[in-house]
């Protein structure tokens, strides 16, 4: 069975597609009213945040747009330091795609939102003509506790600079599914709750945190620095990679610094915390492989990120310039 125009079309169809599939796979109590709007308890301070997911193929070696969906919406709620708890979904999806493949997306999506402890409050969902694609769409509401708050403003001279794990995973495994290539590279995608709150729960001292995302560590950290007006120094030595990931990018003339990733965290922790904070992210099942990699220098030229290389220069790294194909999200 394949969807058709008439899913989209507001009527019988569209109501079974809805009640069988989405309300099965993401059923609570606020979904089942199906209002035009979720009514959710508050917080007085909260973080919202949107998203759009176009990632081709829609299922890779360790993960699909489902998973993916749910990890880069919480992940961007937990850098601003707050509390992932709901979520809204919208779907849009192309003439010919195959309900099967859709309900392996929908269960990824419900099993990764029950991982990340969010629940999916709201959605939709269009069909338009293609070619049996997918898309999502997704929003996020977070709770932000009181006196929490992570800024890249608040980045302090002696910073460590913290990185969750290996670079370049989510990038490489959707670049060898779009070249068919076979390895045992897989994506990193992942919800990063229990890692993050495991810090503040602990009193770690975060002053700044970054999902590494598009652009890569380099991109990501050359624009905490440019809004920090903050010097901040990288070792290349230090930087965790997947020896596999390293030989993938060997291979293509790619640098994992500038790879995307979607389970990667990027932590400014006071210097004071840095064992600390190291552990508590170890001990995670998502930050087995996480180093401390470099530190905020207000000697160095202030708003750039410079890194000591391992012939023993220093680079100065600069944001992405175009585009870091294949998109991966």
């Amino acid at each position: 069975m394949i969807i058709t125009q008439a899913h989209g079309g507001g009527g019988r169809v569209t109501s079974g597609l809805v009640e069988d599939l989405f309300f099965r796979y993401f059923d609570n109590d606020i979904l089942r009213k199906a209002g035009d709007s979720a009514v959710v308890d508050g917080a007085p301070k909260i973080a919202v945040t949107t998203d759009s997911f176009v990632v081709d193929p829609i299922e890779y070696d360790g993960g699909d747009i489902g998973r993916l969906s749910v990890c880069g919406t919480v992940n961007d709620l937990l850098a601003a330091g707050a509390q992932p708890r709901y979520l809204t979904c919208g779907f849009i999806l192309q003439e010919g795609l195959e309900i099967k493949t859709l309900e392996r997306i929908v269960s990824s999506m419900a099993d990764t939102a029950k991982e990340a402890g969010v629940s999916i409050v709201a959605g939709d969902t269009k069909v338009t003509e293609g070619r049996g694609g997918l898309f999502i769409n997704t929003s996020g509401v977070g709770y932000v506790p009181e006196g929490r708050d992570i800024s890249a403003e608040n980045i302090k001279e002696g910073d460590a600079v913290i990185l969750s794990g290996c670079l370049g995973e989510h990038h490489a495994a959707i670049l060898k599914s779009r070249m068919n290539i076979k390895n045992n590279i897989i994506s990193d995608n992942a919800p990063l709750v229990s890692m993050v709150e495991a810090l503040f729960e602990n009193g770690i001292h975060v002053h700044a945190m970054r999902d590494v995302t598009r652009g890569g560590l380099a991109t990501v950290l050359s624009e905490m620095a440019g809004t920090a007006k903050a010097g901040i120094v990288i070792y290349e030595d230090r930087l965790p990679e997947n020896e596999s990931v390293r030989g993938f990018c060997s291979l293509l003339g790619l640098e994992t610094i500038y790879m995307g990733n979607e389970g990667k965290m990027i932590f400014f922790v006071s210097e004071d915390d840095t064992e600390r904070a190291l552990d508590l992210i170890r001990k995670d099942r998502y930050g087995k492989n996480a180093a401390v990699i470099g530190e905020v220098k207000q000697a160095e030229d202030r708003g750039s990120v410079h890194m000591r290389t391992l012939t023993g220069g220093t680079r100065r790294l600069e944001a992405m310039t175009g585009e870091g194909l294949p998109r991966i999200c």
